[in-house]
């Protein structure tokens, strides 16, 4: 009997998932636990693994598909089943005896919601490119595999899109013929050494310089699944959250001097701690004197946490989509400050590669968003439902400063808090980043 993969429910408020990418083909045996596809979801793009064995009888949803929980994405033969067997019982199964024909048929993937004018100023559109071994309608795909067929990688077909070329005029160089991304970027009059130095600039160089961007303005841009749940959760919390904002400015020097004595000690175990890890165990900390920093809007009533779960804001790389996605350390007032470096590298480092799960977004009561590293001085943040509170951090900047009441180059840095006025009252935000700010420029108390 045939075994249908149908899309699953990965976060508590999925509706539909998009198919990011297939990891497996027609044909293909595959095992339980094995990885099949990557989704994204509202929230992340995350994997989804099979629980069955079998054979990929056919492939339903093409790369790019928006899928419903629950439609069917794959059909799987069993052990002893042959493909057309597979794909006839599942149609039979729908109520339906025409064989092959009466099974799911292969879904496109949508079209680009819009794209942008070439570079000349030419209205050519980039043509949808379809998933490794997808059918294409023309010829042209003769020059870039087997006939009728276009082979396209992910990041190729990104790069096609962003500058409206049309990726039937190109040929592969790679296997089979496939397009990758050096063609298009031969095709844009580029080469992977000239990318590189538009957007990065030399060791010791300085920051890159301003160049123009890889695509003319203008057009429109498709939004993700997560792009829209951001933008429905961000509206959300301004309308229905009375936001204010208390700002503190912080001797950073005593942080930043620490900070480079225990990475000098603990180089030879491979421990690098940053800022992040600091804020983090101050703002956990802080909490136990400041309870309601830990609450939830309940109506008519207040629900406080017995556990102070610090959520990290995470951007993620532009290849995969962008946005932001939350990471959760549970019990972070009971973690040392190795233990949150470690867990916070691995979030991230996951976070950015194969997404994180449900339960490592879920369940934060306190929310620290860091620009330090892009050099931003000062910003503020919009609260992350349900919590209190979240706190905005720029970067350490070094500048003249008054110190024991003499003037003195040092290092400040900005913490601003947005906090919830129907929980968190004005008096009890600079209350609490005065225990922040006691705790950040005495470190060592940090450390026990």
């Amino acid at each position: 009997m045939a075994i249908e993969i149908k899309m699953p429910r990965l976060s508590d408020t999925m509706e539909q998932g998009t198919l990011v990418k297939w990891h497996v083909k027609e044909g293909q045996q595959v095992e339980s636990g094995q990885v099949l596809a990557d989704i994204e979801t509202d929230k992340a793009t995350m994997e989804m693994p099979t629980y069955d064995a079998g054979k990929v009888a056919r492939i339903v949803c093409e790369t790019g598909s928006n899928v419903a929980v629950g439609e069917t994405v794959m059909i799987l033969a069993e052990e002893g089943e042959s493909i057309e067997e597979a794909i006839k019982s599942v149609g039979a199964e729908a109520g339906n005896g025409e064989a092959e024909s009466a099974a799911p048929p292969k879904r496109k993937s949508a079209p680009a919601a819009g794209t942008s004018a070439s570079k000349t100023g030419s209205a050519a559109p980039a043509a949808a490119a379809p998933s490794p071994g997808a059918t294409t309608s023309n010829g042209a795909g003769s020059a870039n595999g087997a006939a009728g067929r276009m082979l396209v990688s992910p990041l190729a077909r990104r790069i096609a899109e962003e500058n409206g070329l049309d990726l039937r005029a190109i040929k592969g160089s790679g296997p089979q013929g496939r397009i990758i991304k050096r063609d298009v970027l031969a095709a844009l009059g580029q080469t992977e050494e000239t990318e590189e130095s538009e957007t990065a600039a030399a060791p010791g160089a300085g920051p890159a310089p301003i160049s123009a961007p890889a695509a003319p303005l203008g057009g429109k841009v498709a939004l993700s699944n997560m792009r829209q749940t951001i933008a429905r959760r961000l509206v959300e919390s301004k309308n229905t959250i009375p936001h204010y904002q208390v700002s503190v400015s912080i001797n950073a020097d005593p942080l930043l001097d620490l900070r480079a004595t225990l990475n000098e000690q603990l180089a030879s175990q491979n421990v690098k701690l940053s800022v992040n890890d600091f804020l983090v165990r101050a703002c956990a900390l802080a909490i136990h004197q400041h309870p309601h920093f830990n609450a939830a809007w309940k109506g008519d009533s207040l629900q406080i946490s017995e556990h102070v779960n610090i959520g990290v804001a995470v951007a993620l790389p532009e290849e995969r989509g962008g946005g932001l996605v939350v990471a959760t350390l549970r019990d972070a007032d009971r973690k040392g400050l190795r233990q949150i470096s470690s867990e916070t590298k691995a979030l991230a480092d996951k976070a950015r590669g194969k997404g994180l799960s449900l339960e490592e977004m879920s369940d934060s009561t306190f929310t620290i968003s860091n620009l330090g590293m892009y050099e931003v001085d000062f910003f503020t943040a919009i609260i992350n439902p349900p919590n209190a509170a979240i706190l905005a951090v720029g970067a350490a900047i070094k500048k003249p400063v008054v110190r024991n009441d003499e003037l003195a180059i040092g290092h400040e840095m900005s913490c601003t808090l947005s906090c919830d006025h129907r929980i968190i009252d004005g008096a009890s935000g600079a209350r609490y980043l005065q225990t922040l700010k006691q705790l950040l420029e005495n470190p060592a108390t940090l450390l026990v």
